[in-house]
């Protein structure tokens, strides 16, 4: 209550101005003080919990978010259904060294990667070849045959951008099991998709070769990937232990879920906002991608507080299992497509919760020109960085269509610290930085609905 009272103090004038300065000021005044954003995001995570395509709580999050913009009113509100895998991790996780000269028997953090076949109760044993990367696999061929291959390539550390160094260490990751299976490799172990050294296991997404075994794909810690490396530099006959109960289920039916503001000038233009709802089974979700979820779903919120008509229809949309399918970006590009729709534009917000400092953007020149022309309007609020390349995993589908595809940049330099682990949860999102992502979305929307890309 005191907060609300606090708003309207602050904002006693909830219309429309002539200035695009003084509507985005009142956007930013409005979210950081009587912003939903965090409290929506604490009921999903600590109410909800993690959010594995197919889960219960994956089921439970779209209830939930379809109730919560009920609530705000919007003019419309539905599910999209779409067809989503079902994978079970099972029982804990377990790698252990067995016969190390100077420690014996030692335990090492890991954690299964997402849509690999388990070991089953027995587990597996094995020697131990360590690789830097798919170049280093390729080159060691034949060496890995029957045994379990280490894939030690870390992300670069001097990549100032992260997700640089992230997806120039990725690779290993999505392929290293397929790409091992060819050579006759019993197993994998994945060095986690960190940019720094800790004792926390990173899953992630993998890809099988359906022409090869399936063969099973765990990430161990950074840091115990440094105590595997030096190991084996003494001893090459390390052996180590691995036991995982991952198993792939019959796909099952869940839900986009999609709120509108149908707008009052061109209805049939279309600016799409949102996150992806799934998340891994591990943590909260609340990096990646709770935080893009609750943003895109404040965006139309925010217009609903301000007393704002929009001129283009604003869309929220909670996509459904980015993390191991991307199923719900593209049966919502599918959809639109099949219907006609015409997206001027697509927002994502699926780079953590963190300060924003720009938008990164894919479209045609004069599309991304006219979004760096905005530029002026953001630098008030540390907003710069507009000339980016990029968008999202879930609006890239869409492109074909010809929207101008944009992803919100936040600073990336604590994102690897959680992204797909156990840590990734609520508390780890700073309230400030969470909103400031919020009202920089709706500041964006806003341009573009008064506008457009023309």
């Amino acid at each position: 209550m005191k907060k609300i009272l606090l708003s309207l103090i602050l904002l006693p004038n909830l219309v429309w101005s002539q200035s695009h300065e003084e509507n985005i000021k009142l956007i930013f005044d409005t979210e950081l003080s009587n912003g939903h954003t965090y409290e929506n995001l604490r009921y999903l995570c600590k109410e909800i919990g993690n959010r594995i395509s197919g889960s219960p709580q994956a089921a439970a999050a779209v209830e939930y978010t379809k109730q919560l913009m009920e609530s705000y009113g919007f003019d419309t509100v539905y599910l999209q259904p779409v067809m989503v895998p079902k994978w079970v991790r099972g029982k804990k996780d377990e790698v252990k060294v067995l016969n190390s000269d100077k420690l014996g028997s030692v335990e090492l953090s890991a954690l299964a990667l997402g849509n690999t076949e388990g070991t089953g109760t027995g587990g597996l044993v094995g020697e131990v070849v360590e690789v830097k990367g798919l170049d280093g696999l390729k080159a060691a061929g034949d060496l890995v045959k029957g045994k379990i291959v280490f894939l030690n390539g870390p992300m670069d550390p001097t990549l100032v951008n992260t997700f640089q160094a992230y997806s120039g260490a990725v690779g290993q990751r999505g392929s290293g099991a397929a790409e091992a299976a060819k050579l006759g490799a019993k197993a994998v172990l994945v060095r986690s998709m960190s940019n720094r050294i800790d004792d926390i296991p990173h899953t992630g997404n993998q890809r099988y070769n359906p022409d090869y075994p399936k063969i099973p794909a765990l990430a161990i810690s950074t840091q115990d990937s440094e105590l595997l490396s030096s190991l084996l530099k003494d001893q090459k006959d390390l052996k180590v232990y691995l036991e995982s109960h991952g198993k792939m289920h019959e796909e099952v039916l869940s839900y986009n879920v999609i709120g509108e503001i149908r707008g009052s000038e061109r209805p049939d233009e279309i600016i799409a906002v949102g996150g992806h709802l799934d998340s891994w089974d591990v943590g909260e979700g609340a990096h990646d991608d709770g935080a893009g979820c609750m943003q895109g779903i404040e965006v139309l919120r925010l217009y609903r507080e301000l007393g704002w008509k929009p001129k283009r229809t604003l869309r929220a949309v909670m996509w459904m299992n980015e993390e191991n399918g991307l199923r719900g970006g593209t049966e919502y590009a599918r959809v639109a497509k099949e219907k006609g729709e015409n997206h001027i534009a697509a927002i994502e917000s699926d780079s953590g919760g963190f300060l924003p400092i720009g938008f990164s953007s894919t479209g045609t020149d004069k599309q991304r020109q006219k979004l760096q022309s905005w530029k002026s309007y953001f630098t008030p609020y540390n907003i710069w960085k507009l000339d980016v390349p990029g968008g999202g995993a879930d609006i890239g589908p869409l492109r074909d269509q010809g929207p101008l595809l944009v992803g919100l940049h936040p600073d990336s330099q604590r994102y690897f610290m959680y992204h797909h682990t156990a840590a990734d949860v609520f508390e780890a999102v700073d309230q400030r930085e969470l909103e400031l992502g919020a009202a920089a979305m709706t500041a964006l929307v806003y341009l573009l609905d008064r506008e457009g890309l023309e």
